[in-house]
Order: structure tokens, then sequence, then C-alpha cells
């Protein structure tokens, strides 16, 4: 029987720094307790658990919904995905990462509702804001701003430019109900995350069905595997190749110079070693070294679906070998 599990959704728009404050709090995980992650991604690959690197450390245990956003919970893949995770990792404590496309209000309301009550202990809300941007006048999306009122927690990421006086005239602009704390590069103390106690419950964890296997992705290496959802706007685009293809990290540096994206994540095999990236338009071009080598991935979150042919055309142009 799993019932009350601490559970916290962490929600916030893309890129203010959601997998950050992750990483800060995978850092910080007593040891005494194992923990579950469910991301969801806008994308149609999945990319976040590798840049965790969540899948090599000991006592967490990772699962991606890639394709969409959380903000239908009675869906299949959510039911199946959350289920078997649970089910798999038997966790003391479970995170939820919203895509920052998703609707955190709408799915803080469906997780504490049937199936999920009693098996789930809701803990109040965690919203990541960039208050560089919030400060330069960039407003937060409509499913965003519905969702500041039911955070326990705002976390104002990326405020290392930002003065005392700056900061006071931000967090004045935020609800009261929340405590605001001020980061950069989305580290938290552990004892900051907001918690409550739960009451016991009883209910059984939901049946769920098992989802199938995965097939073989590259019977051919030369061959990539796309994955790409332009039925509306904002359009992602997704590239996945076999760990043997390499890449000039020049070549690919400058195409992503050269190309209008609104997001770009990838690992890579390059010419310098395994590489990672997580981009927004207005910030440094900025690769880490990355343990993964599973395979090259790729994705773009953009607002032209026509640029589709010659973004892969450039793409493809900065292989080094097949």
């Amino acid at each position: 029987m799993l019932k009350q599990i601490p559970t916290h959704l962490i929600g916030g728009p893309l890129g203010a720094g959601k997998t950050s404050l992750l990483q800060s709090l995978l850092r910080q995980r007593p040891a005494n307790e194992h923990w579950a992650l469910l991301i969801n991604e806008f994308g149609q690959l999945g990319l976040d658990m590798a840049l965790l690197g969540a899948s090599a450390v000991d006592g967490v245990t990772l699962s991606e919904i890639p394709g969409g956003c959380l903000c239908c919970v009675n869906g299949l893949p959510f039911q199946v995905g959350l289920g078997r995770l649970l089910r798999k990792a038997k966790p003391s404590r479970v995170f939820i990462e919203a895509s920052g496309l998703g609707h955190p209000a709408a799915l803080l309301k469906q997780l504490a509702e049937p199936p999920w009550r009693g098996v789930l202990a809701l803990q109040p809300l965690m919203m990541v804001l960039d208050a560089a941007s919030l400060q330069a006048g960039q407003a937060l999306a409509e499913t965003q701003q519905q969702a500041l009122p039911l955070a326990g927690l705002l976390l104002c990421n990326k405020a290392e430019g930002l003065d005392v006086n700056t900061r006071h005239h931000l967090q004045q602009q935020l609800p009261v109900t929340a405590k605001v704390v001020f980061t950069s590069q989305g580290e938290l103390e552990w004892q900051a995350v907001p918690q409550n106690l739960a009451q016991a419950a009883t209910l059984e964890l939901p049946n769920a069905a098992d989802a199938p296997a995965l097939p073989d992705l590259w019977p051919n290496p030369a061959h990539w595997r796309c994955a790409h959802q332009l039925q509306r706007a904002p359009y992602s685009l997704g590239w996945r190749m076999s760990p043997k293809q390499q890449f000039s990290l020049a070549m690919l540096q400058s195409w992503l110079q050269d190309a209008r994206w609104q997001r770009a994540k990838g690992i890579v095999n390059t010419d310098q070693g395994w590489k990672a990236f997580n981009l927004l338009p207005e910030a440094a071009m900025a690769w880490t070294d990355s343990p993964w080598r599973q395979d090259n991935r790729i994705e773009l979150i953009i607002s032209d679906s026509t640029q589709l042919s010659a973004l892969e055309q450039g793409l493809r142009a900065a292989t080094l070998s097949q």
C-alpha cells in the first residue's frame, strides 16, 4: 500500500530555472529518503533526465512524459507514467516538474482529487520565476499568473544582478501569501522547501496499464529519429541520433547562433567530447561536459514551423561522421 507520499509540484515559465532547482535539491537529498522525479517536457524527446544526470544517482528514480503539458492528469499517459513511477520507486518523496508551457494551477487541483487523493500528500506549490525578466517588464503567461496565488514558495531566480531596492520593488508585485526567495542558478537550501504535515489515509494506488517497451531507435546509426510537434504554435523540433554520430562543436554553435528559437536543449557527441546545452535566446552560449553516452539529443522550441527544413539542413551540415 502506497499512501500519503509527500509530493512537491514545481511550476514556472520556460527557462526560469526549474531544472537547476531540481539539481540543487538532488545534491541535498537526505540519505534516508528515496526520491521519485516525474518531469514533463513540451518537446517530444525528453531531455531533462539526461541533463539532470539523475539516472545515475543512487536513491533517485526519474521518469519523463514528453510531448505536451501536465494539465490533464486524468489522461492515460499521466496515469500510466505516475503509476508506474510510484510502483517502481516506492518513494519516500515525489517531485513533479511541469512544463513551462503547462498549467500548474490545474495540475495542482487535479492531483488533489481521486485517484491520487490519499496516495499523494501534496505540499505547497513551488514556482520558479525569472527575476531579471520580470524586473525588465516581461509579463508572465496567463497560466503562470493563475498559479502565483496558490504558491507556498516563489523562487525569484537569476537575481544575482538585482540590488536590494530592486528586489524589494519586485517582491511588492508578487502575492503576499507566498514566501519569496531570491536565488542564483536555482540554488535553494533544503530547509527552505515548503512542507506541511498530511493526515493519514488508507487509499490504494490506482491500477495503471504497463507501457509498451520502446523499440531499437537506430538499427542503422546513419538514420536520425525525428520527433516534431507542428500542429500548433509554439512548435517543437526534436532529433535523436546514434551515439556514434559526432558533431563539430564550432559548427554546432554557429548553427545555434544563426537559428531563431525560443528554447534550445541538447546533449551531443562533439569533437571536444560529450557536451550539454540548455539555452534561452538572450543568454550567453554555454556548454557543459556531460556523462551521458546513450545517444545524441537536440530539441528546439520555435514559433515558425517553416524553419524546419532549413534548420535540419544546417544541423546535418554540422556533423563530422555518420
